[in-house]
């Protein structure tokens, strides 16, 4: 029958899925060697995957079909045939609530604190429940649309009758997955695929016409494009361990109508005096590297392969970064300081360091709450130099 045969093909595809790979890298070079598979079967295997590992570490000595058959359930919102054919118990009840579903699995074993083992680090203020259940639920893409391009995207997402949702009148939300590069050119988007999050982060920024600010660890140039949608006057140094990351930016940038900045690779662990000089700015954005752990409703197979241990070593590189970079700050700027990850070890315990080894000043600072949005958990502070 179809649902044995989808069966057997999740277990193949789990069987040779390399551990510490992320699936968005491993599934495409697996779906290439394997032409025989339509367009259909990839999209359920994929779904299979994702919502698998969405049990994180529950149930982790049952058979994987067996645990396949309950992420169905917690992960699905209709009946459907797959798990109408394995376990049509569950499939009779697959509408009800989410808190409703875990009740119900529990005598089976299935343990919510189990999903996601690292609870007792989480950030101060977090719904550690309301967290856990948030992996069970798919995020949403988010965009935000550059400025005087609001009515043009919104027509023609109307037009490719693709379902958004408002947030603000620049930042929409879709349904994750949704095919923007067949209804806009890739190349020139008029908008910013980012997170609601991310996008929240900019609250914390308020950069003035002609200042200069640097972006530490720009990555991908979501937060100087956040920043540069803010102050379209400001002056920008934008840096990176990995050359190959900052030469991407250029057509990102140029997209967004951002051309005049200045890039330098630079590993922040070291001493940047031989870069940088005694170069000063007047705001300092560091979206520090972290475990990622905000992000894992995206990425969830990250849940089985993170050891709690290295909740230390990054940590410790964040410290090390912000050693290196407030020494650059002026007298009464802001550092803004960014994480997407809810452990308390990589938000408030590396602000409260700030504060007690660099004489930094906390303004403000924030867990931002995606679970409750369909979005990404981060973390951000605004400290000012002394």
């Amino acid at each position: 029958m179809r649902e044995e045969q989808q069966l057997r093909s999740f277990l193949n595809i789990l069987e040779a899925y390399p551990a510490n790979t992320p699936l968005n890298k491993f599934l495409p070079v697996f779906f290439k060697k394997n032409r025989q598979m339509g367009s259909t079967d990839r999209r359920r295997a994929s779904a299979f995957l994702y919502n698998y590992f969405r049990l994180g570490q529950a149930l982790k000595d049952k058979p994987a079909a067996e645990r396949l058959f309950i992420a169905q359930f917690l992960c699905s919102t209709t009946e459907n045939d797959f798990l109408q054919h394995f376990r049509p118990d569950l499939n009779a009840k697959v509408q009800i609530p989410l808190q409703d579903k875990i009740a119900l699995l529990e005598p089976e074993g299935f343990r919510l604190a189990d999903v996601f083992p690292f609870s007792e680090h989480l950030s101060h203020g977090m719904d550690a429940e309301e967290f856990l259940r948030s992996f069970f639920i798919q995020p949403d893409l988010f965009i935000r649309i550059h400025p005087d391009k609001e009515k043009i995207v919104k027509a023609r997402l109307n037009e490719a009758e693709i379902p958004f949702q408002e947030i603000e009148p620049q930042t929409l939300a879709m349904v994750n997955g949704t095919k923007l590069d067949q209804v806009f050119d890739a190349q020139h988007f008029p908008f910013e695929v980012q997170d609601l999050s991310s996008q929240q982060t900019g609250q914390y920024f308020k950069p003035k016409p002609y200042e200069n600010w640097w972006d530490a660890c720009a990555a991908s140039g979501g937060k100087s494009l956040l920043l540069y949608s803010l102050e379209p006057f400001i002056k920008l140094l934008v840096s990176d361990i990995r050359e190959s990351v900052l030469n991407n930016l250029d057509s990102r940038f140029i997209g967004a109508g951002l051309r005049t900045y200045q890039k330098k690779v630079l590993d922040l662990t070291q001493n940047a005096d031989p870069f940088l000089h005694h170069y000063q700015f007047d705001g300092i954005i560091l979206d520090a590297p972290c475990s990622g752990s905000g992000t894992w409703g995206r990425t969830p197979e990250m849940i089985c392969q993170f050891e709690e241990s290295k909740i230390q070593v990054f940590q410790n590189l964040q410290k090390s970064i912000a050693n290196q970079i407030v020494k650059y700050l002026k007298p009464g700027k802001p550092l803004i300081y960014i994480t997407c990850s809810v452990f308390s070890q990589e938000n408030e315990e590396v602000v409260n360091y700030l504060v007690q080894e660099h004489g930094l000043k906390l303004e403000t600072s924030e867990i931002i709450k995606g679970y409750e949005h369909k979005a990404d958990t981060m973390f951000v502070a605004r400290l000012t130099k002394s």
